[in-house]
């Protein structure tokens, strides 16, 4: 927690009380439902948390944005940027029932009422909003098509609407038919643990 507390010093005390459920709650569901690695829970602070909140630093989201989180999982990156931009709508979606219950779970403990969550495939998703973020969970060319058609077409904040994605390794060929529509960063300029060192945020405009 206190690696949050770090980055972002200006955090209100409700969003510290919020955080600091998370490693309790998260650490009680998996020990039921495998939503974050076994050997990977010690580390929930800096690989699962403030990853999330890297999202950040490509976009702060203005207030009444609507943002879906594909693939979200047990709620990653979506429940910590509902944490960090309560004025923000966040519609998280999987395929796996038993990880949106804990999503579920998890975002009415810490008392998120910007999240609703539903367990549904992204090509079976007929909303639209302002952004799409995702953690990695397929191929971008792949991912891109899938949800192009839940992108918003007018846009309010300071980055045209579109998809942004948590990524690790060599993306370089995955990224390749997207360079003239892109931005990506790289997280350890903001994040100087080893686990960002490969990190990136990329961003993909229509």
């Amino acid at each position: 927690m206190e690696v949050i507390r770090h980055y972002y010093p200006a955090l209100s005390e409700k969003q510290i009380r919020q955080f600091a459920l998370l490693n309790e709650l998260y650490t009680d569901w998996n020990a039921k439902i495998n939503v974050i690695s076994r050997k990977d829970i010690e580390n929930l602070y800096v690989h699962h948390v403030l990853h999330s909140l890297g999202i950040e630093k490509m976009i702060r989201f203005k207030a009444n944005t609507s943002v879906m989180d594909v693939g979200t999982g047990g709620g990653f990156p979506g429940i910590p940027l509902a944490i960090l931009f309560p004025e923000v709508s966040f519609h998280l979606i999987d395929g796996v029932g038993k990880k949106i219950k804990v999503a579920q779970a998890i975002a009415d403990v810490v008392g998120l009422t910007n999240v609703d969550t539903c367990q549904r495939r992204v090509e079976d998703e007929k909303g639209k909003f302002d952004f799409i973020v995702t953690r990695a969970v397929m191929p971008l060319p792949r991912l891109l098509a899938q949800v192009k058609k839940n992108i918003r077409r007018e846009h309010s904040n300071a980055l045209p609407n579109g998809l942004i994605c948590l990524k690790g390794g060599d993306v370089q060929n995955e990224v390749a038919p997207f360079r003239k529509q892109m931005i990506d960063i790289d997280l350890s300029d903001y994040f100087k643990e080893p686990f960002f060192y490969t990190k990136k945020v990329i961003f993909i405009y229509l």
